[in-house]
């Protein structure tokens, strides 16, 4: 069932007319601002602008005030450690999973524990134990999960079909799917069998191969580079093997979704924050088939994507409104505004029990329980740690891209990472 965004956020603003206004707020004579920041305004623009609106219907005591978005979790991490030096940074923050690490570092975030447990309500929003645990730092509380994801495969299911699939019998393996990309492969069709989009944020592609064979990126002490050892090799393999054997085109990622959206291309590895976008963009075009990412060891793991909200203002009265925000962003309204207007989970468990929020939604749209199945399995974003952790991510993206455009092979530009990486890693003390 297809449903509009409009219409889905205009349900989610109905039911959240049942959350009762804050008592602190209701006391308040004055109005506090707060800012906000966050990022990929493809995804989260109108969101954004619907969840300050709702809110500040429900809060007239708060202005809710948001900050042009930035393209992406590394380019807002960038613009918060530049507004930290020149003390502007904003009160309210939706980062990446994998870069809480760095703003703690630098001490930037606000411990959000002591909020949580002096707040009676939060008992009753439903946060998850283990999705919670996504926005832990160092022992501290470092964020709240608001839209949280796990990587998928999309299929065309005409092509599926056409290439003799059984869309309702989706690949298990890497092999199988390459085998069904490489019979998909049409090019005098104009027709593409595959792509990984091995370029989203935070190396988030790469760290999927890796876990997903039951990989580590470092030792336990994270001095020493393991993503060289035989799960990394493994991964870089199956990511070559996509491009000699599935055929997979060196394109950039917005080449790919316009392929898939129009039916040229059979097979889309991607978050599942973009189903809701892949179900607007393809329009009843053809049937959309999710399927869930292969798992290649017994001991296999796949990365939570996505971002969690993050307190950085350090005035008291400011606080107050800014965890109130936090709150209902990322609780059981908040959350199924955000899961109707993009295809993230959330990290409160209360909608999907509810029928007035997200129940009959999974049931009637049963590609989005795709990724809920794959809790089990999901573990941290990995965040490599030290002042060059940007750097990091630039350089294996750097790598990847030379095997994907066939300018190296595959082990020895695994091996080639590594050393990069290693020299960039903090030296250990003492």
């Amino acid at each position: 069932m297809k449903r509009s965004r409009r219409q889905f956020l205009s349900n989610a603003a109905a039911v959240a007319g049942t959350v009762a206004m804050p008592s602190f707020l209701r006391a308040q004579s004055g109005v506090t601002e707060i800012s906000v920041a966050y990022s990929i305004p493809v995804l989260f623009k109108d969101l954004m602008e619907s969840l300050a609106k709702e809110f500040q219907a429900k809060n007239p005591s708060v202005k809710v005030t948001l900050r042009a978005p930035e393209n992406g979790y590394e380019e807002i991490m960038q613009r918060t450690l530049r507004d930290a030096v020149t003390n502007s940074l904003p009160d309210v923050a939706f980062q990446g999973l994998n870069r809480q690490r760095t703003l703690d570092e630098r001490g930037i975030p606000v411990d959000l524990a002591p909020f949580l447990a002096a707040d009676p309500e939060t008992r009753d929003l439903g946060f998850s134990p283990t999705l919670l645990s996504l926005g832990q730092v160092g022992g501290k509380q470092t964020g709240i999960g608001f839209a949280l994801s796990t990587p998928i495969l999309y299929y065309n299911a005409d092509l599926v079909r056409a290439a003799g699939g059984d869309p309702d019998k989706l690949p298990t393996s890497w092999d199988e799917v390459i085998k069904l990309a490489a019979a998909m492969h049409a090019p005098a069709k104009t027709i593409t069998g595959i792509f990984y989009d091995w370029t989203i944020t935070g190396n988030w592609g790469w760290q999927a191969l890796v876990l997903s064979h039951g990989g580590a990126f470092l030792d336990d002490s994270e001095t020493k580079v393991r993503f060289t050892e035989a799960a990394g090799r493994q991964g870089v393999r199956v990511l070559r093997s996509l491009v000699d054997d599935g055929k997979m085109p060196d394109v950039k990622p917005e080449v790919m979704f316009q392929d898939m959206f129009s039916g040229r291309m059979g097979i889309s590895m991607q978050s599942t924050a973009q189903l809701a976008r892949y179900n607007r963009e393809i329009g009843g075009r053809f049937r959309l088939a999710c399927g869930r990412y292969p798992l290649s060891a017994p001991n296999a793991r796949l990365p939570a994507g996505g971002n969690v909200a993050m307190m950085f203002t350090k005035d008291s009265a400011k606080q107050k409104a800014a965890w109130e925000f936090i709150k209902f962003a990322t609780g059981p309204i908040g959350a199924t505004m955000m899961v109707n207007a993009t295809g993230y989970m959330p990290a409160t468990s209360i909608p999907a029990q509810r029928d007035d929020l997200l129940a009959k939604f999974y049931r009637d749209n049963p590609n989005h329980m795709i990724s809920i199945r794959q809790q089990d399995v999901i573990t941290g974003w990995y965040a490599f740690p030290g002042p060059n952790a940007l750097r990091v991510t630039d350089t294996i993206n750097d790598h990847l891209q030379t095997i994907v455009a066939k300018r190296g092979d595959a082990d020895p530009t695994l091996d080639d990472m590594g050393k990069t990486v290693q020299a960039l890693l903090p030296r250990k003390q003492g």
